[in-house]
């Protein structure tokens, strides 16, 4: 049975059975805690908690799910993979435990001609919670499963929770027993592959407050309700039910190792190792097939980061198969075929999904020639150290700076035989992964713990009813407060506040677009608003300082939306729209968004593009937005289902979750995106629309920077002086300028090249007068010179050459510094009699830069460093000298 059809299966079971059938989330999430979708209840949660209303009471789903934590494991172990999918039925206040296991056992055992899975009632087995009673009686009673088949197991394996605070509960789950070709039958916990967990039944009751473990964990208290939340690995149940023997040999993952295998001439199960590389490929290709078919990019932060690195593990692993040229191209396409059955998006897509991994594949070639040469050096360093161990400091710096993964670093450092400080390297990791998230979690919650805002969310009772699109100035009733991050009754002048209101029209920042700021006006009291966020689902909080008087919870208010920026910001945000579908007519439908933010009176749109955009394109998308605005279209939004949205021709934005209806904001019948923001009314009132111009940002993405209304008019008005000014000055016509301007420039160039040249000339001059004023340092020539500041590092390294040359028959050893545009410069250069005697440059110099305030390094004969305090150059020389005894007497 192929994994589609399995996927069929189950949302047909459900769906028949009163479950609303919940389209997949895209894996990336809005959550400050998550990366991705790492469990199929993850879209689920607000309703588990309580947050929001669930609505419906029973729903199914097949959710897409990428795990990071195991990307190490993926290929070494058949059980870990990145990407998966998970089957889940739901149940919010409905039926509960009964419910639950009657609907899986008719699943798993009804018969495959009858819509079922047709697992042998004698070969399944489960397990509950260590006292969960009641579950044992419902499973001897609808399942008749005899009591050794009934296993009680403790927290570590029959407590859920999601790894983080939140909904929790006691679990069954289904295991199969495969027989004794895969183990020993008895204990399930010690069988090995013999009994094989592919159903968990989660009896969800609880709310953790605190999660230290996978057994260790505080419980905040009773669920609102007690719902239920199973979880079936897709993958899982189609090795089952294909009779393969793992995830890796089903029909959506195995032809991509076949291809690899082909490319490489190798056989699958011949070579451990080549298996692992091979796996590594399969999952890695297929992970980052789904993850940019959901508008990720490959970068070098947060969820970019993790394409970046599973694209290049795959691009390494077929490396080391032997294949050096590229196969993203040859092994994406077979992926896609397979998965395109579930989801059709990744061929409709496919032009701009394979932009992206190609381009980073491409990317990482050029990565690998340069970071190896670094790595190799590194190692060198360490070897001439006396040392064992490269720093984690250093892997750190590769894998920040050079994009180069630590397994990586790990490979390459152990085949030259040097180990990694893999423990340092995790704790920088840690360090930045903190920071980030922290960073991610003050823009939306402020650093208040989120408990505070699901009180207020809970004092509400409902969502906050938003009514700007209708208007900027709405009576209100303040519902809640927080002052100093803690709930309170009341606020007054010059408090720090945080506000929420049971209806609103100022906008939370989201989806490309500023929040609006404002004033909310009470009896004798006027709060500032400067902030407006959404912290938990659809509660939107004021951040606002009490600038007279006092307000408190329950009081009525009057909720005003700076209007002037509002426009300016609702501008922007239209701009946006029509330059994103022009750059599409420009480049093609893969030049798709890729993030936006939206200002009063300028916008910056990133967009997917391999490439430079060229001026003259630029320029075209520009002069088709401005002759729209002359057309003064009508900007209008509508309500309407996501599939009625899409055969309309909306755009959908990658990685944006809708609901099931969503909003389309067309402008004429030009442009149409599905967009929650605020708009003008009509494209006229924009003014004018200016281009910056574009620049990349990261591998296969570009951005666009650009003015709107007034501010373009003031840009333009700018430019147009500087040109006048310019004309006035050159005594040329403005369409004369870029010749003239021109000319002067080629005529500067060649004027420094031969200010350069006499300076050559006048420091090679000092060579002969350098080379006899040579001291001898136990044996060794020795001459330091500090050039001062008319030598830069290239010319200084020249004379040093020349120097060194002129003193045969003995060791020599020539130092000099210089100070180049304020930085200063050290270079040193050996012969082969001072390299006998155990002087190399490289040594010397990393010693010199250090009291310069920076490093250096380079080869024994020749190397060169640099720093930030250009007073200390006499010492860096005086150092060098010394050092040069030091190692001569040490012979």
């Amino acid at each position: 049975m192929e994994t589609a059809e399995i996927r069929r299966r189950w949302l047909k079971f459900f769906g028949d059975r009163d479950h609303i059938v919940v389209p997949s989330t895209p894996l990336p999430f809005d959550d400050p805690n998550l990366l991705f979708v790492a469990a199929g209840m993850v879209p689920f949660v607000p309703y588990f908690i309580g947050q929001q209303s669930a609505p419906y009471k029973r729903a199914t789903s097949v959710q897409k799910c990428v795990r990071t934590l195991d990307i190490e494991e993926v290929g070494r172990t058949t059980r870990h993979g990145t990407f998966f999918q998970m089957n889940g039925n739901f149940s919010f206040g409905d039926y509960f435990k009964e419910g639950a296991i009657e609907l899986a056992w008719d699943l798993v055992t009804r018969s495959q001609g009858d819509g079922g899975f047709g697992l042998p009632e004698k070969d399944l087995l489960v397990t509950i919670y260590q006292d969960d009673d009641e579950s044992y009686q419902l499973w001897r009673r609808i399942a008749g499963l005899p009591d050794e088949k009934i296993v009680r197991l403790g927290k570590k394996d029959n407590y859920w929770h999601m790894g983080i605070p939140g909904p929790a509960g006691p679990c069954s789950e289904i295991l199969i027993d495969r027989g004794a070709e895969f183990g020993p039958e008895g204990d399930v916990e010690k069988a090995g592959d013999r009994y094989l967990e592919f159903w968990n039944l989660v009896f969800m009751q609880e709310e953790l407050s605190e999660v230290r473990s996978k057994a260790d964990f505080d419980i905040r208290g009773p669920l609102p309700s007690k719902n239920i939340d199973t979880g079936m690995g897709l993958e899982r149940m189609a090795f089952l039910l294909q009779g393969v023997d793992n995830i890796y040999e089903i029909d959506e993952v195995y032809p991509v190792i076949e291809r690899a295998a082909d490319l490489a001439d190798k056989r699958y199960g011949a070579n451990h190792e080549d298996d692992v590389r091979l796996r590594v490929v399969a999952d890695h290709v297929r992970s980052a097939l789904m993850i940019i078919s959901d508008g990720i990019t490959p970068g070098n932060e947060g969820r970019g980061y993790v394409l970046r690195r599973l694209i290049r593990r795959a691009v390494r692993s077929m490396r080391l198969l032997g294949v050096d040229a590229p196969t993203m191209p040859e092994l994406l396409p077979v992926s896609r075929d397979r998965m395109s059955g579930s989801y059709p998006e990744v061929e409709r897509d496919f032009g701009r999904i394979s932009q992206a991994a190609y381009g980073e594949e491409e990317a990482f070639r050029r990565t690998l020639a340069a970071g190896t040469t670094i790595l190799d050096t590194a190692v060198k360093d360490v070897k001439d150290g006396g040392r064992t161990t490269l720093g984690g400091d250093k892997a750190f710096q590769l894998h920040d700076t050079f994009g180069f993964p630590i397994d990586l670093t790990l490979e390459m450092a152990a085949e030259q035989g040097v180990d990694v400080d893999e423990v340092g390297f995790r704790q920088l990791m840690t360090e930045q992964r903190e920071r980030a998230k922290a960073d991610a979690r003050a823009k939306k919650t402020g650093h208040v713990d989120t408990s505070a805002y699901r009180g207020l969310a809970d004092g509400l009772g409902r969502d906050v009813e938003f009514t700007g699109y209708d208007e900027v100035t709405s009576e209100a009733t303040v519902s809640g407060l927080l002052v100093g991050g803690e709930p309170a009754r009341s606020a007054v002048e010059g408090d720090e506040i945080e506000l929420v209101l049971d209806r609103t029209p100022f906008y939370a920042e989201g989806g490309g677009q500023l929040a609006d700021a404002g004033r909310i006006v009470l009896d004798g009291a006027v709060i500032e608003v400067t902030d407006v966020q959404k912290p938990l689902g659809s509660l939107i909080v004021h951040r606002a300082k009490v600038l007279n008087g006092a307000v408190e919870v329950g009081a009525s208010a009057q909720a005003l939306v700076d209007v002037q920026r509002r426009r300016a910001i609702s501008r922007a945000h239209t701009a946006t729209h029509m330059v994103h579908k022009a750059i599409r007519e420009a480049l093609g439908e893969t030049a798709t968004q890729a993030g936006s933010e939206n200002a009063p009176g300028r916008f910056r749109f990133d967009f997917s593009a391999n490439a430079a955009v060229p001026p003259s394109v630029l320029h075209d998308v520009e002069a088709r937005v401005n002759a729209l605005l002359a057309e003064d279209l009508e900007v209008h939004a509508e309500v309407m289902t996501q599939e009625q949205a899409i055969e309309a021709g909306a755009m959908a934005l990658f990685g944006e979750k809708y609901g099931d209806e969503v909003r389309v904001v067309s402008v004429g019948d030009w442009a149409r995106e599905l967009c929650g923001g605020t708009h003008a009314q009509r494209s006229g009132q924009l003014g004018l629309v200016s281009l910056l111009g574009e620049a990349s940002i990261g591998s296969g993405v570009r951005r666009v920077e650009a003015l709107v209304g007034s501010d373009a008019y003031e840009y333009l008005a700018r430019e147009h002086a500087l040109v006048g000014q310019l004309t006035e000055a050159l005594k040329v016509r403005p369409d004369e300028l870029p010749d003239r301007v021109g000319s002067i420039l080629a005529r500067l160039r060649e004027a420094e090249k031969q200010i350069a040249a006499m300076r050559q000339q006048q420091v090679l001059a000092a060579a002969a007068g350098l080379a006899s004023s040579a001291r001898d340092v136990y044996g060794v020539s020795f001459v330091g010179h500090d050039a001062g500041e008319d030598v830069d590092a290239d010319g200084l390294r020249t004379l040093l050459l020349d120097v060194r040359g002129r003193i045969t028959g003995r060791p020599v050893v020539v130092a000099g510094t210089a100070v180049a545009k304020g930085r200063p410069v050290v270079v040193v250069a050996t012969n082969d009699e001072a390299r006998r005697w155990g002087v190399k440059a490289g040594e010397l110099v990393r010693e010199a830069a250090k009291i310069l305030g920076g490093g250096g390094g380079g080869k024994d004969d020749v190397a060169q460093g640099g720093g930030t305090d250009a007073d200390r150059t006499g010492e860096a020389l005086a150092r060098i000298e010394h050092l040069v005894g030091e190692r001569v007497t040490a012979r």
